[in-house]
């Protein structure tokens, strides 16, 4: 805020924000350590979707590095649109809170799951837009580690913002020294590169192989998973589900999964370059930029501009 000082000189003053400046509403999600409510800035009307998590339950269940990586994140994350951005963190006793974008379009995953399948317009899209944002934030030197459906947002115009950084791994190249702006860290938060790269993290249907098998996630486990989403965005299903997480782990250790009948060729020959279960073969960011079933996007600033395409489902062509 622009003031006068005492001399009549104008400063600006940094504004914190606190629990009294916004007003609470519904709530729009429940996570296992959280909750996010629909938040309105009592000042400019703005609306924001706030993450509330219970200190003492972070505290509890040893989830305070995880709290403090998500921070971490987002604040390194600041310069693009797929992206869910944090614009404040304040705290009171009891609880700690993330004042974020509010994405009135929900999950990508509940969308998804209203029209079955997307047809190989809508898979180009939003497929090209996780893979812009993954792009940045592998630029950035951030793997994200838990992609997935759910973490992908759409905002009100329909486009994609990437949530959910609390299993994030900032690589150590990469690292910018503490700054105690914000929240106050809980208790340190940097843990040993080792431990943190090779804690197990994900969930079940989207973890990359090497991950199982020797506890290392790397920036092609990223695109794995990516693999994945492309996948299930045209079949309906993830390609590795099965009873139980362990057998769906031995499936993917054995890249045990089928295309469903009609899957298109293009989709099936980028789909089967990602699934690769040597990291260093899989397909690189570039590489999938040009691959076939992305001629035709503009990549950069452009694919932001772009209006969303209509939803359909997939309709497999008439079998010969």
């Amino acid at each position: 805020r622009q003031e006068i000082d005492a001399n009549g000189k104008p400063v600006a003053r940094y504004i914190k924000k606190g629990v009294r400046d916004f007003s609470f509403a519904h709530t729009l999600g429940e996570g296992s350590y959280s909750t996010v409510v629909l938040g309105t800035d009592r000042q400019t009307l703005k609306e924001y979707a706030i993450k509330i998590l219970d200190k003492r339950h972070i505290i509890k269940e040893k989830k305070v590095k995880y709290v403090n990586i998500e921070k971490d994140t987002l604040n390194r994350l600041t310069e693009h649109p797929g992206i869910v951005r944090l614009y404040y963190t304040f705290q009171d006793e009891r609880s700690l809170y993330f004042v974020l974008d509010l994405c009135k379009g929900g999950e990508l995953l509940g969308v998804l799951k209203r029209m079955t399948t997307f047809d190989e317009e809508c898979t180009r899209f939003y497929g090209a837009q996780i893979l812009d944002t993954i792009d940045y934030m592998h630029k950035r030197g951030v793997i994200h580690r838990d992609l997935k459906p759910e973490n992908v947002l759409l905002d009100s115009q329909m486009h994609i913002k990437i949530t959910d950084f609390g299993t994030a791994k900032i690589l150590k190249s990469q690292r910018k020294p503490q700054n105690s702006s914000g929240m106050p860290p809980l208790d340190a938060t940097d843990i040993p590169e080792e431990e943190r790269a090779s804690s197990f993290v994900g969930t079940a249907e989207y973890v990359s192989p090497e991950l199982l098998t020797d506890k290392n996630a790397c920036k092609a486990s990223d695109l794995w998973a990516f693999g994945c989403i492309i996948f299930q965005l045209l079949a309906g299903r993830p390609p590795f589900k099965a009873g139980n997480e362990y057998q769906t782990f031995q499936k993917i250790v054995a890249l045990d999964y089928d295309f469903p009948a009609g899957f298109p060729a293009v989709a099936r020959d980028l789909v089967e370059r990602l699934l690769v279960l040597d990291p260093a073969r899989r397909l690189p960011i570039e590489h999938i930029k040009n691959h076939e079933f992305f001629q035709g996007i503009a990549w950069g600033p452009d694919l932001w501009k772009r209006k969303a395409p209509r939803l359909k489902a997939y309709v497999p062509p008439p079998r010969e």
